[in-house]
């Protein structure tokens, strides 16, 4: 028996359509799954956004102030995809009411935040799922599989990078994205939190780290009016950016492989060059983000000269059947915060921890932390594993 569950939406940027848009898909792709979503209230405090937002989308209501979903008992789970500085306010105050959420990282500005949000979780006996969205390409869970069986031998070193142009432009506007008291790090919480997650997700626990980090693009136009996305604003009246634009770290895991972390929201000629290399003792697995269904992968015993295979993943891996019948076939971005999608009504009607959760949360924000330290003081930080 199929049940309805109030779901709203806090922030109707880009973020707050593609968790609208995963509500409405997700039964699709997972029938069994006993819970349906109803949109029943938007929250944006840009004037007519969440009323576009209703409209568009099917909500019941639209309001300005997100505190009127927090009392609204007609809503069970929300969606928090508002700016990184309001997560941890909302965050709190939507588990205190006793709604579950479906949050977007990094959880606050903060490992603090993070913390405050999974503690105020865990006191209301809520469920929480976490953005961390590339962890769930059925390629990555099945690079996990492999290296968890021994595949590729233990794993040595790894490399992880993020490297994208959507701040590269001179003219990009000055949002709360690039200010300290509203968006907390830069590229750190943006990108290298994804970075953090998909390590962990595949290797296990950082135990130590070293980082640098580097401002490049020193100056921006502050915009005149409401933004979503990455804005223009030429013309603007210039002011500081305030948190880096990069950051390569260095990392030591506690099973005793090191690693590397780079992240860059102003690479030009990079067009979300996302992905991993993890290099074994008796092989390798390769993944980019940008050819989603294929892993790279070395195995064997021959050690030197060993060949790489392309393997394009099926309905073995992940959710990958939930998509499309047969390997090769290609999955989108929105498809995986489909699964998102699932897992947090999964993890509500199973009453169970399902996907990333706020204590995922708090281990990246946990090693964001440690980088920032790191890059100022020029030195190594111990991580609590």
């Amino acid at each position: 028996m199929v049940r309805t569950l109030g779901v709203a939406v806090v922030g109707f940027g880009w973020m707050g359509r593609v968790h609208t848009q995963a509500y409405a898909r997700v039964l699709h792709h997972f029938p069994d799954l006993p819970l349906r979503p109803e949109p029943v209230t938007v929250a944006d405090e840009v004037p007519g956004r969440a009323e576009e937002a209703a409209e568009r989308y099917g909500f019941a209501g639209a309001v300005r102030d997100w505190r009127e979903i927090a009392a609204d008992p007609r809503v069970g789970a929300v969606s928090i995809t508002a700016p990184n500085f309001l997560h941890r306010e909302i965050g709190v105050a939507m588990a205190e009411a006793g709604k579950h959420i479906w949050i977007e990282k990094p959880v606050g500005l903060t490992a603090d935040d993070a913390r405050a949000v999974s503690e105020a979780v865990a006191e209301a006996g809520v469920r929480a799922t976490v953005g961390f969205n590339y962890r769930n390409a059925p390629a990555v869970v099945a690079a996990r599989e492999l290296i968890a069986a021994g595949e590729i031998g233990a794993v040595t070193h790894v490399r992880v990078r993020l490297l994208s142009d959507y701040a590269a432009h001179p003219e990009g506007a000055l949002t709360w994205r690039y200010e300290r008291e509203r968006g907390g790090s830069g590229v750190l919480g943006d990108l290298a939190s994804h970075g953090v997650d998909l390590a962990r997700f595949l290797v296990g626990e950082i135990e130590a780290l070293t980082a640098d980090t580097a401002v490049f693009v020193p100056l921006r136009a502050r915009p005149a009016g409401a933004t979503a996305g990455h804005t223009r604003a030429a013309g603007g009246e210039p002011a500081p950016v305030e948190n880096e634009d990069y950051v390569t770290c260095l990392l030591r895991f506690a099973s005793g492989a090191r690693g590397v972390l780079e992240a860059c929201r102003v690479s030009v000629g990079e067009q979300n060059n996302y992905g991993f290399e993890i290099h074994g003792t008796r092989g390798a697995v390769f993944w980019d983000f940008r050819r989603m269904g294929e892993l790279g992968v070395s195995r064997g015993t021959s050690y030197q000269d060993q060949p790489v295979s392309t393997v394009h993943v099926g309905p073995g891996a992940g959710d990958f059947a939930a998509f499309q019948p047969g390997a090769a076939n290609p999955m989108a971005y929105d498809d995986l915060k489909v699964v998102e999608a699932h897992t947090f009504l999964r993890s509500i009607a199973d009453d169970r921890p399902c996907g990333a959760t706020t204590a995922d949360a708090v281990r990246s924000a946990t090693a964001l932390d440690a980088m920032a330290r790191s890059a100022a003081s020029g030195s190594w930080v111990t991580l609590d594993t």
